[in-house]
């Protein structure tokens, strides 16, 4: 059962590389929550492959920096698509 968990830890964090993944796009692809994710690239990655997981860590931590601008863009989409609704 081991080896499942940390393969998938593995496949998780090529994933986020590859793709320069967040966490919540990473769960929705592989259908598991945000909090296995986030366990299986910081606790399992971290003993299993170092390298992956310093490089998944340089992806998440632009993810997070970059956090407070896709908010704004998805509020603003979400009144916009408001204020369309309410004229049409």
């Amino acid at each position: 059962m081991d080896y499942i968990l940390e393969e998938r830890a593995v496949r998780l964090g090529e994933y986020i590389v590859e793709n320069n993944a967040t966490v919540r796009a990473a769960a929705k692809e592989f259908g598991i929550s945000k909090s296995t994710v986030h366990a299986d690239v910081s606790e399992r990655l971290k003993r299993i492959n170092p390298s992956l997981h310093r490089e998944v860590r340089k992806v998440l931590d632009i993810n997070k920096a970059q956090r407070h601008y896709r908010g704004g863009i998805a509020t603003r989409e979400k009144y916009k698509m408001m204020k369309t609704k309410r004229k049409g």
